[in-house]
């Protein structure tokens, strides 16, 4: 089995920070706030977040903030709630929530949700199961969950589970491993995890590991080394990981390394990008791979952000409770064998 090239991942995301001229940047300019977020967050799992400016980060974040309180993917770009997400996210890898107005982002959050307690993605309307995790996320990290019908939120969810188990992006849509993770974190975050039939949804979701240990997203797909984060999050969650081949998947994550360049494909001797390098550093991350730091399976954040939701007595508020205790407590130290 290989090992983690930590040093050329670092040199692989601060180059694509850093690269706004080419084709790729100017093609992929809506998502820079996303990318932003991806690549931040895998320099943070690998220790590495000191290797950029951080107030020129920060500047430029809030220049991507609209009146409306919401965020585009660039400056300029019209605003969206995933941008509004990746915003919030970005600064809580820096500790530096506080430079928002939290009323006014907030607000522009709540007022995306729906009569049927569906959540629109921006002004235009469009409706999915992504968008109701992102926005109960967002405000989950800013603490104003009760600016929405959290009741209303779940229901509507709750009205996308499948007879296999799995959800999909509106009622009736086929499941799909990643708007799973998505109902599943938001339920999650909610306390509402009871709602679902783990062990339905834990074998649909261990039947997505093929033969060369990756994950697919659905029945008959590739394997894609993003799935590692939206397949094996979930399983975390509905504490069924166990059911997979854990070894077989850190073997295939690192063999989509990038071995000269750094950087993380989607699958062997394709081109990496910084979305698979931040999800295949996220799997790792799950998979508690020797050197990097444990990441929240809900809250896809490192669990050491000061930024998660309190309970009464000073307790963070988390899906997996175990899961988080014992990475906080230094419990979940890598195993010199990675296969378990």
């Amino acid at each position: 089995m290989g090992e983690l090239l930590v040093g050329k991942h670092v040199k692989y995301i601060i180059t694509v920070e850093k690269r706004k001229g080419d084709f790729e940047s100017v093609v992929m300019e809506h998502l820079r706030l996303n990318g932003a977020y991806w690549g931040l967050t895998t320099l943070d799992i690998m220790g590495k977040l000191s290797a950029v400016e951080q107030d020129e980060v920060i500047s430029w974040v809030m220049q991507c903030q609209h009146e409306s309180g919401g965020f585009g993917g660039n400056i300029g770009h019209d605003p969206h709630v995933l941008c509004a997400l990746s915003a919030i996210q970005v600064l809580a890898l820096f500790d530096k929530i506080h430079v928002l107005d939290i009323d006014k982002v907030s607000n522009y959050i709540a007022g995306l949700q729906n009569e049927d307690g569906s959540f629109s993605g921006d002004i235009w309307g469009e409706v999915d199961t992504r968008f109701s995790y992102i926005a109960i996320l967002s405000l989950a990290l800013l603490h104003r969950l009760d600016k929405v019908d959290v009741g209303k939120a779940v229901k509507y969810i709750l009205s996308c589970k499948n007879v296999d188990g799995g959800f999909g992006c509106t009622p009736g849509a086929e499941s799909h491993a990643g708007k799973i993770f998505c109902c599943v974190a938001a339920l999650a975050i909610t306390g509402s995890l009871h709602h679902v039939d783990k062990d339905l949804l834990g074998w649909w979701l261990c039947e997505r590991q093929v033969k060369s240990g990756g994950l697919n997203g659905r029945p008959e797909k590739l394997p894609d080394v993003c799935y590692s984060w939206w397949v094996l999050s979930s399983l975390i969650m509905i504490d069924r990981v166990h059911w997979i081949d854990k070894g077989k998947l850190v073997k295939f994550i690192l063999d989509c390394q990038d071995k000269e360049n750094g950087g993380i494909s989607d699958r062997p001797d394709d081109a990496v990008d910084v979305f698979h390098t931040y999800f295949g550093l996220a799997g790792l991350s799950l998979l508690e791979y020797p050197g990097i730091k444990p990441i929240d399976p809900a809250y896809a954040l490192p669990v050491d952000v000061k930024q998660f939701p309190l309970m009464k007595g000073g307790l963070r508020y988390q899906c997996c409770n175990i899961f988080i205790i014992m990475a906080l407590s230094g419990r979940n130290k890598p195993k010199a064998d990675p296969g378990f």
